[in-house]
């Protein structure tokens, strides 16, 4: 079954994807989330993780996923090895709740911050891609203010992602995060009035 109704929501760290999704769901329009697939099944595959990473990612047999962030972002094996078992895993989860919303004839949105690292157009076949955007110097200013990295932490974040301004010309629809919030909203509601 193709996804006729989906569009996909993506960007870089410290974009604002996520302010983008929460506006989105603000005006009533269902989220397909892969960050909270993706820590579903770190739970659920915590041990067989913690067996192939070892002991250091976790806590009480729980991943700690700043530890294991911290781990894959300065190993690119590991991180290699991580989306291998991650990968398949969010897409099928994705796809089963993104079936069951194309019965409503309405647009969603699937919220997949990799998709032109995964390659998504091939294992999703969504060609309806927004692109949430800021430059880099405002995604490393963003992500110092929230995750309290290092800059070389944050360097190897933006690093492991396609740099944003070759994601923006491979995006249909770019909504310009690179400014207030009120300006993201205007953003946002050009966009929906154009669907």
């Amino acid at each position: 079954m193709s996804l006729k109704h989906a569009f996909v929501l993506t960007g870089g760290i410290g974009t604002g994807k996520s302010t983008v999704a929460s506006l989105l769901a603000l005006h009533g329009y269902a989220i397909l989330d892969a960050d909270k697939s993706t820590h579903a099944l770190l739970e659920k595959h915590a041990k067989e993780l913690i067996k192939i990473f070892g002991e250091g990612i976790s806590q009480n047999g729980q991943i700690v996923r700043k530890k294991l962030g911290t781990l894959v972002f300065g190993d690119p094996a590991k991180r290699a090895t991580l989306e291998a078992f991650l990968h398949p895993k969010i897409r099928l989860d994705l796809l089963q709740q993104a079936h069951a919303l194309e019965t409503a004839k309405k647009p969603y949105f699937l919220d997949i911050p990799l998709y032109f690292e995964i390659e998504g157009q091939k294992s999703y076949g969504i060609s309806q891609i927004i692109l949430v955007y800021a430059p880099r110097e405002v995604q490393m200013q963003r992500i110092a203010k929230r995750d309290h990295l290092s800059q070389a932490q944050i360097l190897a974040r933006l690093n492991a992602q396609i740099n944003i301004e070759l994601k923006r010309t491979l995006s249909p629809y770019i909504l310009d995060n690179s400014k207030d919030l009120k300006h993201l909203q205007t953003q946002v509601e050009a966009f929906l009035n154009s669907l």
